[in-house]
């Protein structure tokens, strides 16, 4: 911890000297920051410990007004001198360290590396620093919300999953990009989607349609919907990763373009666009810089079955499960207060069954390109909010 304390000192000094550093100055102190006042307590004799915020439902909140899920002020004190949380404290200064070595070397790391980065025996024990890597992952979200940066502002990312097409042209990494001819497999967002790696460079856009799984995205690939509409076409595989959910809410708040949501007919539906709208309990803490309050969901609807004349065939029986899940959402307090949404789930139960987005293809291949997805934007009334 003291080595970390002067190191800092030291990087503050030669910052000049590394040009091409491709860190976040503000994470950077505030590594430094974290290990200053750690050491000044060991100095003080008093017994170092660290302030975490608590990761659990009980500190969730919803905020009416900024319309995101946000953590509350409850926090929980992690000590050196106490004997169940000094392994944690050592683990959480060492990863810390491990960043901040990252941020001065302008480079990145995973998550499972940074796991190996830390690994070792503790030097005259045979006691490991990290048994296994589900001790580090959590290490870096108390680090996350201890010093209040992004995972991503720490240089540590996950795997890259999600793709995007359409009118915008990036800056990713100092490499121009132009996502209207990226191939058929369209630009692979990065787990890490900050302003120092992507920039946007020019956006002919009007707006994001952001569909669940890669299988749909192709469709609406294949078939030029965002040379039609003059649109970016997006997909997270399912619930969007960090990256993904970063980079919509990004291109919303610089790019000023609205978020349209195509999601299946179902409880986990709902949930990826509660996710997206508002934020996921598990990741509160980072609410403010990923969720997208005025994203619209525009399908698939339980009412789309009359609506759109549907067979039998695409109905797929709701399960103990599903009624159960979406009973939970429908009591999500961004969801209790809104009638169309309860309406909307109070539809689905009643029905007995829920869609996938894929349903619209059995009317014909092209019809969720040509027709029931401009149907769908063209009438406001059909969007849930």
């Amino acid at each position: 911890m003291i080595i970390m304390a002067k190191k800092a000192k030291k990087t503050t000094k030669a910052k000049s000297k590394r040009p091409t550093k491709r860190g976040n100055g503000s994470t950077e102190k505030k590594i430094e920051g974290l290990a200053t006042s750690v050491v000044e307590m060991a100095h003080r004799q008093q017994d170092p410990a660290i302030a975490i915020p608590t990761r659990a439902l009980s500190n969730v909140a919803f905020n009416e007004k900024t319309r995101h899920v946000e953590m509350g002020e409850n926090k929980q004190s992690r000590n050196f001198f106490n004997y169940g949380q000094a392994k944690r404290f050592m683990q959480t200064m060492l990863v810390a360290s491990k960043c901040k070595d990252l941020i001065e070397l302008g480079k990145t790391a995973s998550i499972r590396q940074i796991y190996y980065l830390a690994k070792h025996t503790i030097k005259g024990t045979k006691e490991k620093t990290f048994d296994d890597q589900s001790e580090s992952d959590p290490i870096i979200e108390d680090l996350e919300v201890a010093i209040d940066s992004l995972r991503e502002e720490l240089h540590v990312f996950a795997s890259n999953r999600g793709n995007l097409a359409g009118y915008i042209t990036l800056v990713d990494a100092g490499s121009t990009l132009d996502c209207t001819a990226m191939g058929s497999a369209g630009y692979a967002v990065p787990s890490i989607c900050e302003p120092d790696v992507i920039q946007f460079k020019k956006c002919d856009a009007k707006f994001i349609l952001h569909v669940e799984k890669d299988t749909v995205w192709r469709r609406f690939h294949e078939d030029r919907f965002w040379e039609t509409h003059k649109c970016i076409i997006s997909h997270g595989g399912g619930q969007p990763a960090r990256g993904m959910r970063r980079l919509l809410r990004r291109m919303h708040e610089e790019l000023k373009l609205p978020v349209f949501v195509l999601l299946d007919n179902d409880p986990w539906g709902y949930y990826i666009y509660s996710v997206i709208k508002h934020g996921s309990i598990n990741l509160a803490y980072e609410s403010r810089r990923m969720a997208i309050p005025d994203a619209k969901f525009i399908g698939v609807s339980s009412f789309d079955y009359d609506r759109c004349d549907m067979t039998d065939d695409v109905k797929i029986e709701l399960d103990a499960n599903d009624v159960k899940r979406a009973k939970q959402i429908a009591n999500y307090p961004w969801f209790a207060s809104k009638r169309p949404w309860q309406r909307e789930i109070k539809k689905m139960l009643s029905n007995g069954f829920k869609m996938e987005v894929e349903a619209m293809i059995s009317k014909d291949l092209s019809y969720l390109t040509e027709q029931y997805v401009p149907m769908k934007l063209k009438d406001k009334k059909q969007w849930l909010d």
